[in-house]
């Protein structure tokens, strides 16, 4: 082996094959893999596409370099982009939701990585190298490394994507910093971790280690990867800047670098008009589609003159980047709620959104979630305004040959619409999505401020508004009435299988224990005005008789003199008190509801742990309300709300039940608590959720055997659904509602409900709208009104 000193080999004379016979050649391999795939894993039409893609696009840029061959080092890694395209057609599949091999898809990966430091040695054993080899070695190096980021980030989340788009960010900056375009020296340290990232990602893939290590794995390579970036920022800031080459002096390759930048720009205009709105069609083929927006949009750009197509264009850009920030709110909505984001009347549960990140991972968290929402939004914004205005004016300067494709797109179009194609089911390739979101938001705001005066009137009509008090809730005269309300307490813990083997034995059992002590039950169904959130709105319906399911019915109803189940309670003579230990800050409505006392998180007393956002568990609420109500020896009878809600979101950690004797301060929880609620899969959110109800059960039925009192009624109700990550689509808004009660007379006024006796209401038990309760209860023990 030469020693440092050794005199360097002399250049082997090589043969060099054309370009197009290298091609060719390429082109060949590349078919016969794809078609290797297709047979031996089951690669469907998604995944041949993305590698036929990428072969496609990769021969056409290196026929447009201007370079008669690529020499021995290109070809082997021409060789490399054959194995790439590989990749790109593994990972396509698997976005598509199709199962690939990994065994496979890694073995692609790791021949690629090894053969980039073959093709080097060739290239310096044979003295070939070239500056469009060089560039063609690094841009598929890159490439890989951003399909292997989306592949992992699948599993570990979106920050993976950083790995593989570091590179292309910074080249997208400097579009902005043309001095990031500088000339970089060698580095070794830059080798290493770029050879670090391939490594991490490919382990990664294999999937063979646990998800922490993992994550700590990819971590670490990003950190590398930021490190070096952040060197070579520093390298070029320090050199002293040079005007930008005019239209005479062309730069090396910045044709290259506007070709790749408009091409980005075309894909995020159409990403963005084409997106979904709804998650279930958050799939790889509903990017795949032509959207008529973009298609007339842009033809009507490059009709214009020049003074009014740039302003026309990034005002275009920027309406297009506002929808996309919409249509991601819808995603989330839809997920957690059900329907789509109400622009006008959902704003209060984007700020309650944020309170539940602050009170679950704590207010830096809380801080960082709402900073990089905002800056994700400027940068959509931003970014797609400055995208619309490069493509239009590159469309103006090919405008013959802009015009001709987009008449092409067109009539693909009408076409695909006449025949109804779709690239997947319900996922039409003549899309108009945008154009539909934003039709479909205007109407929604119609129907808002619509709603907003017939539900003003329907708030002033009620029928036992002036009912006086003596004649409200006789059959309940010496009773202590206690509503308590379980977060998201739904029909899917009983109907869901998956959910109902943990949830349907604890009812059981506090079945049990009631009828030990004495006590029945009759359950049947409500229908919350809401899903997955929203647990005031579900409150207001219950108490008020009227449907709320939005911010500004609530708001209507809180400033009216509507009469609520609780102020009718007070009217006859209850105290009547409300305990929420999810309420941290003033509530004014607690005068709306009628409550005479309202007790907060702050108010209860709890010096223990914190189990996120439920910050105190259930059995410390119930074992306050009867200290602080029940257990008054001066008191009359109590109607009393009880919040309940340790099963709330995100359902971890979650409390264990503990001798009642013993919760003093909260303090005996301490061992309890710990974090969770981070990178658990659906599974086990599912079975946190269920677990969190069986709790409550357990809490609330054994509080009741230990009080026995003969003259307590229990009303147990659930407020909404979990989200639909817990029921999946199609779960619907029932809620379980029991009544519980020694005295059977009680029990008796209800008998003409139908109701199923026992906790656990039958599937086909009676259910009503849960704004018919309030008049229903009223009437079952007070009579008709008036009477």
């Amino acid at each position: 082996m030469a020693g440092p000193d050794a005199t360097p080999a002399t250049p082997r004379r090589v043969r060099h094959h054309p370009l197009a016979v290298q091609l060719t050649t390429a082109g060949a391999a590349g078919l016969a893999l794809l078609a290797v795939l297709g047979t031996t894993t089951g690669l469907g039409g998604v995944g041949l596409g993305g590698g036929l893609l990428v072969l496609a696009l990769g021969g056409a840029l290196l026929a447009r370099s201007g370079v008669s061959s690529l020499g021995p080092a290109g070809g082997v890694t021409l060789l490399r982009l054959v194995l790439v395209a590989g990749v790109a057609a593994l990972v396509a599949q698997h976005l598509a939701g199709r199962p690939v091999p990994t065994a496979v898809l890694v073995g692609l990966a790791v021949a690629a990585l090894v053969l980039d430091a073959v093709d080097g040695w060739v290239a310096r054993r044979t003295g070939t190298s070239t500056d469009v080899g060089a560039r063609f070695d690094m841009e598929t190096d890159a490439f890989l490394l951003l399909l292997l980021a989306v592949h992992v980030a699948a599993d570990l989340g979106p920050w993976v994507l950083l790995v593989g788009g570091m590179r292309y960010l910074f080249v997208a900056a400097g579009w902005v910093w043309p001095w990031l375009e500088g000339e970089l020296p060698p580095r070794y340290a830059a080798k290493v971790v770029a050879a670090l990232q391939g490594i991490a990602l490919v382990v990664a893939s294999t999937r063979l280690l646990p998800g922490w290590a993992d994550v700590a794995l990819v971590g670490a390579a990003l950190l590398a990867l930021v490190w070096s970036f952040g060197v070579s920022v520093e390298h070029l800031a320090r050199q002293p800047r040079t005007p930008t080459p005019g239209p005479t002096t062309p730069a090396v390759g910045l044709s290259w670098w506007r070709g790749l930048a408009t091409g980005l720009a075309v894909l995020a205009l159409v990403a963005a008009l084409v997106a979904p709105r709804d998650p279930s069609a958050l799939a790889w083929g509903s990017y795949l589609r032509v959207p008529l927006e973009g298609v007339v949009g842009l033809a009507l750009l490059v009709l214009l003159p020049d003074r009014a197509r740039r302003p026309l264009a990034v005002v275009a850009g920027v309406v297009i980047g506002l929808g996309a920030v919409l249509t991601a709110f819808d995603v989330g909505f839809v997920s957690v709620l059900a329907r789509p984001f109400d622009p006008i009347l959902d704003s209060p549960l984007i700020a309650d959104g944020a309170g539940f990140v602050g009170s679950t991972y704590g207010p830096v968290a809380e801080v960082a979630a709402v900073v990089v929402a905002v800056l994700l939004a400027v940068v959509l914004v931003g970014g797609l305004g400055l995208a619309a205005r490069r493509v239009a004016g590159a469309a103006d300067r090919h405008r013959r040959a802009t015009l001709r494709v987009l008449g092409a797109l067109g009539g693909v179009w009408l076409v695909a619409a006449v025949a109804g194609l779709t690239v997947a089911p319900g996922v039409p390739v003549a899309a108009a999505t945008t154009a539909a979101a934003t039709v479909d938001r205007a109407a929604r705001i119609r129907t808002a401020l619509a709603d907003a005066e017939r539900f003003r009137a329907e708030s002033g009509s009620d029928a036992w508004a002036a009912t006086p008090g003596p004649d409200l809730l006789g059959a309940l005269r010496g009773k202590d009435v206690v509503v308590a309300v379980v977060e998201s307490y739904g029909r899917s813990a009983l109907a869901d299988p998956g959910l109902a083997t943990t949830v349907t034995p604890a009812l059981d059992a506090g079945q049990a224990r009631l009828t030990g002590a004495g006590y029945g039950a009759r359950s049947g169904f409500l229908t919350s005005s809401v899903v997955g959130s929203g647990s005031w709105l579900a409150h207001a319906t219950l108490l008020s008789g009227l449907r709320v399911d939005n911010q500004q019915r609530y708001l209507t109803l809180t400033s009216s003199d509507r009469l609520t189940l609780s102020a009718a309670f007070a009217r006859a003579g209850w105290e009547t008190v409300a305990v929420q230990p999810g309420t941290t800050r003033a509530w004014p409505e607690g005068r709306f509801y009628g409550y005479r006392r309202a007790y907060s998180v702050h108010d209860l007393g709890y010096r223990g742990p914190s189990f996120g956002w439920a910050s105190m568990p259930d059995q410390v609420v119930l074992d306050r309300l009867s200290r602080l109500e029940l257990d008054r020896p001066d008191r009359g009878p109590v109607m009393a709300e009880v919040d309940l809600v340790s099963s709330h979101a995100p359902w971890t950690p979650l409390p264990r039940m503990v001798a009642w004797d013993a919760l003093g301060d909260g303090s005996g929880f301490a061992d309890q608590a710990a974090p969770g609620a981070v990178g658990r899969t659906d599974a086990q959110v599912r079975a946190d959720y269920a677990r969190s109800i069986a709790y409550t059960t357990d809490a609330l039925t054994s509080w009741v055997q230990r009080s026995a009192d003969p003259n307590l009624v229990l009303v147990v109700v659930g407020d909404h659904q979990p989200a639909l990550t817990v029921t999946g689509p199609g779960a619907g808004r029932d809620v379980p509602v029991s009544v519980v009660s020694r005295d059977p007379a009680v029990l008796d006024r209800i008998g003409s409900w139908g109701f199923t006796p026992g906790l656990r209401p039958a599937p086909d038990a009676p259910t009503w709208p849960m704004e018919a309760f309030r008049d229903r209860f009223l009437a079952a023990y007070s009579g008709p009104p008036g009477q």
